[in-house]
């Protein structure tokens, strides 16, 4: 089984590709529109620069070959979506070739990454189609893979990896992803086209390899087509016969000519599956804790990378999983410290002072009424209960505060009253 990937995301520039109209979204349809992106005759395109920049920094990013000078041209078809009958895009002029992006140990290939214009919109309203033009001409990268893709997991940690680059790069992933998907369980490549969003992309792989595998199984032919992917039926369907490079009569567009990249700024790449590890390198926290929380949290990732030298990793992790349990919507860098501040003094932090910590009040700890004789015997049963922490003790002193962050919490003892009593008994304990 071979998956190879066609994805296409939308660059966040101010303007569209080739003209100075916005690159938002207006409520009225037709209303953000000019004559060089509704195709008028005479009409003649000019290259946003913004949109190459933004392009270099994802080629960089996918580690391409950047060439020094791109070009551009017309990939000619007929649909009512394109009314000048063909699509500026890029071939051998394209802005990256030959990268690649690791996901769990596993290289996927990147054969080309290029600069295209969108489409209009069309609209189905019953019989009627109905088009849209305040999209066409919004500037799109598309990036095009080698068939490395082996699987479903695969293919969904390569979009989940690539969305967080894009993210970073500051690349408006609120609109999801799309993506065209070839797939081939034989000699014969099947395409499904215009797939959003990593649910969607993964359930239509498995539906078209669950329809080769059962037409070779039944001696069938698999016929070379384009596909559609129906999200209702969970199935992909016949569109039609699948095009040729020859069929889109590529020619050289004659009204642009070759830009260079030399000196065009862009921003640099943040990989989380790199950082993640170095931020969880020593700490005992799992790295794949930290990627989940930051994949698409930069205000998260930027905590963590603060405060790590005043707290323990770990400490920070719980304290923002904490609010983020109890107030999700808090930002406050100021209130997330004070959670992470009563972790690290191995308090046990309630859904009270998290809301106690998002609204700016004094954060009220209660704790159990216990005697010094009662701690002593709660100390004692954890160190016989958990000989494991003794060990470990032996190997590492700084296991002490582990281990009276552990009884505190359990007991609700106020941290101090407990490192007293740990303090006493560790060493004997661990001498014998």
């Amino acid at each position: 089984m071979k998956i190879g990937l066609e994805v296409h995301v939308a660059l966040p520039t101010k303007s569209k590709l080739f003209c100075s109209c916005s690159n938002g979204e207006p409520e009225l349809p037709n209303t953000n529109i000019c004559p060089i992106c509704m195709g008028f005759p005479g009409s003649k395109p000019m290259l946003n620069k913004g949109a190459v920049s933004s392009a270099l920094g994802i080629a960089k990013a996918l580690k391409c070959r950047v060439s020094g000078s791109i070009s551009f041209v017309r990939k000619v078809y007929f649909y009512p979506d394109l009314p000048k009958s063909y699509q500026i895009t890029q071939m051998e002029g394209a802005i990256g070739h030959g990268g690649s992006l690791e996901i769990e140990g596993k290289s996927i290939r990147i054969r080309r990454i290029q600069i295209e214009e969108d489409p209009a919109q069309l609209i189905r309203e019953g019989a009627l189609t109905l088009i849209d033009f305040n999209r066409s001409g919004t500037p799109l990268v598309e990036i095009v893979t080698e068939p490395d893709i082996n699987s479903e997991e695969e293919l969904r940690s390569f979009i989940a990896n690539l969305r967080s680059i894009l993210y970073y790069l500051g690349v408006d992933i609120n609109r999801e992803i799309k993506a065209d998907l070839n797939i081939s369980i034989s000699e014969v490549r099947v395409e499904v086209k215009n797939v959003t969003g990593i649910k969607s992309l993964t359930e239509a792989a498995k539906f078209e390899i669950m329809r080769q595998e059962e037409l070779l199984k039944n001696k069938m032919e698999i016929a070379r087509e384009t596909r559609g992917y129906n999200e209702k039926s969970r199935s992909t369907e016949s569109l039609r016969e699948k095009e040729t490079d020859e069929e889109y009569g590529y020619i050289y567009e004659p009204d642009l000519t070759s830009f260079g990249t030399e000196g065009i700024p862009f921003s640099e790449a943040v990989f989380i599956s790199v950082v993640s590890k170095e931020l969880a390198e020593g700490t005992g926290v799992n790295s794949k804790t930290i990627s989940e929380m930051t994949m698409l949290d930069r205000h998260t990732l930027s905590i963590i990378s603060r405060l790590k030298e005043r707290y323990s990793v770990r400490s920070i992790i719980h304290g923002i999983q904490r609010m983020k349990k109890y107030a999700p919507e808090e930002e406050s860098e100021a209130a997330i410290e004070k959670i992470i501040r009563l972790v690290e003094e191995g308090k046990e932090v309630t859904k009270e002072m998290v809301l106690d910590a998002a609204a700016g009040r004094k954060i009220s700890v209660n704790y159990s009424a216990v005697g010094s004789e009662e701690i002593a015997d709660m100390v004692e049963k954890f160190l016989k209960e958990n000989p494991e922490m003794l060990s470990e003790y032996r190997k590492n002193r700084k296991t002490a505060n582990l281990i009276i962050s552990r009884i505190a919490t359990e007991n609700r003892l106020n941290p101090k009253d407990v490192a007293k009593k740990v303090g006493e008994l560790l060493d004997r304990y661990a001498s014998s």
